[in-house]
């Protein structure tokens, strides 16, 4: 049996589109474990402490501070590690809504100091490591009838 010249150049052609190079963004990435009182002493190394509080930490407002910005909370949204991390180093991807866009922004610009030069990644994998936990997950109870018997009926 012959195969035809058009098969095989088409063959030949999505053998070598597989082989051209471009790559998928990895599906997951991992860095080491941080350590909660390392990743304390960053947030107060690096002054984190200036314009946030958070658990175990004063905050240390200087006058010219603009902004005041608790960190954790419960909630009944996880804040994942990935937010975390992306919250720190591009704190402009996306801005606090407890804010007013005056507060936490210039020209749509987080305010927040870039730490990118200056943090190692052992300092942002600890720091991540204290803040995580503060972030506890609430349970929201829902009643299949709720508009109808309110929880509180027996």
């Amino acid at each position: 049996m012959r195969v035809p010249h058009n098969v095989l150049l088409l063959l030949a052609l999505v053998t070598l589109t597989a082989c051209s190079g471009i790559k998928e963004p990895p599906r997951e990435f991992a860095l080491p474990e941080g350590d909660y009182e390392r990743g304390q002493s960053t947030f107060i190394a690096l002054a984190c402490h200036q314009c946030h509080s958070a658990a175990g930490v004063d905050q240390h407002k200087p006058e010219n501070a603009s902004v005041s910005l608790e960190l954790g909370g419960e909630s009944p949204r996880i804040t994942t590690y990935a937010e975390l991390i992306t919250s720190i180093i591009n704190p402009s991807h996306r801005l606090s809504h407890r804010l007013t866009l005056e507060e936490s922004s210039v020209d749509g610009k987080s305010k927040m100091k870039s730490y990118n030069e200056v943090m190692t990644v052992q300092q942002l994998v600890d720091l991540v490591a204290y803040l995580q936990p503060q972030y506890p997950v609430i349970l929201i109870t829902y009643h299949l009838f709720w508009p109808y018997y309110p929880a509180s009926q027996n």
